[in-house]
């Protein structure tokens, strides 16, 4: 029987579908597949991947290699899944236990893939475990289709030492926006076909000229093989990405939360490690190698949603071609796609667009230039506009605050904390905060004193003052924070301590 560790690769930061995604929330937590689901990617990913397992496969462990900032969103969304597979006897995921990799900054897939087979090597101590790589920003529409491909691509690894096996998507247009794989030969019995070599994004005529020649697949980046393999092929070819990994992971630190393990390589050590792709560092030098590499065709209504004109494509679109989300309202629009997060948005005559709101932001693009919405995020970057990287709306691992209005020496908040949580016990050297208790039961520490306030009460907090806000009853707190002072900004914070290992 097969040991396979389902990785999921979870760093990515999705500018090219701001305003949605955002670098502390992106696009791999969000719901964007447009067929009902109230799963987000992310979820949508690690149940596609649970539903390879059979009599002739077990599952271990799953390992999510994400970053520090989104360690509680990973968290939060688990335990939704958990909470599911529960209550629902056709759910795929019946028993859900990660570890998460934690890295201290993004250095790319292949020192985040090693990170994982060591990983697995550890957990799985004398096997030599499959390792199922997915990202977790993808669609499929069809799950079925996608099990099988994905069994045929493990019982190839599994009946060859050395061996990688990629998923190839069926290409349904001249793409210039992935990478492409060409097979050659007859696919063997787990119905694989040998990869010839892999090619760069093309350009239009290439593109055209591939999807005519007809033995040319779009590459999906996801993979399985051995964690042992991929230790080999890297060492083979990209030594000094190995060893600088290996460090790091010989630096490691381990701790753990709510029955999930987090693993965190040595900071300095990784930071070290050249950044690099999977495909760069290995996968394209693999065929014709020691490493033989095999491809098992997808043809299950792929999307990597790289951006918002994909979004369109996937989405349930009305009789005129729009996808629309929210609170919106179209007249003799066409194959346009509308977003509404916080209020009513209307389009009246338009065509081929993309209109995106968010609480703080609005986006309006044509739809064959999509892609290009990363400009608007580097000016943003240049800028250094908060807009980047969050939303009004803030998601914390106590709960989550949504900044309401601000002005010259003020700022106004909308604060919820969950059952039981609690913030840090902190201060602020530029503000004092006044707390008012609009639902729920709170547990306030202000500087001596801990006192409990309920609905329509409040306290106020001078500037300077230890203070910390918890929550011990079993429904949701919620509290209106006004701040005031001559610095308003988040960095203004003093921990000393705290439950989620920021102080």
């Amino acid at each position: 029987m097969a040991l396979v560790i389902p990785v999921i690769l979870c760093g990515g930061s999705g500018t090219r579908l701001w305003p949605l995604s955002r670098s502390g929330f992106p696009k791999q937590f969000l719901v964007l597949s447009g067929d009902g689901s109230s799963e987000s990617l992310f979820q949508q990913a690690v149940k596609r991947i649970h539903s390879v397992a059979n009599s002739k496969i077990t599952l271990g462990n799953t390992l999510v290699v994400t970053n520090e900032d989104h360690r509680f969103l990973v968290l939060d969304q688990l335990r939704e899944l958990k909470s599911e597979s529960q209550s629902d006897s056709k759910s795929e995921v019946k028993s859900l236990s990660a570890t998460l990799l934690l890295e201290p900054i993004g250095r790319n897939t292949a020192p985040a893939l090693s990170m994982a087979a060591f990983c697995a090597q550890q957990l799985a101590k004398d096997q030599d475990p499959i390792l199922v790589i997915t990202p977790a920003d993808q669609t499929i529409q069809n799950q079925s289709a996608f099990t099988q491909a994905l069994q045929d691509c493990i019982q190839t690894v599994e009946g060859s030492p050395n061996s990688i096996a990629i998923l190839g998507i069926t290409p349904t247009a001249p793409e210039t926006g992935y990478g492409y794989i060409q097979r050659s030969g007859v696919k063997d019995q787990n119905n694989a076909y040998v990869v010839d070599r892999f090619v760069e994004k093309p350009d239009g005529k290439t593109a055209q000229d591939y999807l005519a020649e007809g033995s040319y697949l779009w590459n999906s980046g996801m993979f399985v093989l051995r964690a042992s393999t991929w230790l080999a092929a890297l060492k083979e070819f990209r030594g000094d990405i190995f060893e600088a990994s290996q460090k790091a992971w010989q630096a490691k630190t381990e701790d753990s939360a709510d029955g999930v393990g987090f693993i965190r390589p040595g900071k300095e050590e990784f930071k070290a490690i050249p950044s690099e792709s999977i495909d760069y560092a290995v996968i394209e030098k693999c065929p014709q190698s020691p490493f033989p590499i095999k491809m098992v065709e997808l043809d299950a209504g792929w999307n990597d949603l790289g951006a918002w004109d994909a979004v369109w494509q996937v989405g349930k679109q009305d009789e005129d071609g729009n996808v629309t989300s929210g609170d919106t309202l179209l007249s003799n629009s066409k194959n346009s796609l509308v977003h509404a997060s916080s209020r009513l948005v209307s389009a009246v005559g338009v065509e081929n667009l993309i209109i995106i709101e968010t609480a703080d932001a609005v986006m309006v693009a044509d739809r064959k230039n999509s892609q290009d919405v990363k400009h608007i995020v580097n000016q943003l970057e240049s800028q250094k506009r908060e807009e980047k990287n969050l939303h009004r709306k803030v998601a914390r691992p106590w709960g989550w605050y949504d900044s309401v209005d601000e002005g010259e020496r003020f700022k106004v908040k909308r604060i919820q904390v969950k059952p039981g949580a609690s913030l840090s016990l902190q201060m602020h050297h530029h503000r004092a905060e006044h707390w008012i208790v609009v639902k729920g039961v709170a547990e306030i520490t202000n500087g001596d004193q801990v006192i409990t306030l309920t609905e329509n009460q409040s306290t106020y907090i001078p500037q300077g003052q230890t203070h910390r806000l918890a929550n011990p009853g079993k429904t949701p707190l919620e509290i209106i924070e006004v701040q005031s002072g001559s610095y308003l900004g988040e960095d203004d914070i003093v921990r000393f301590e705290d439950t989620y290992g920021r102080s």
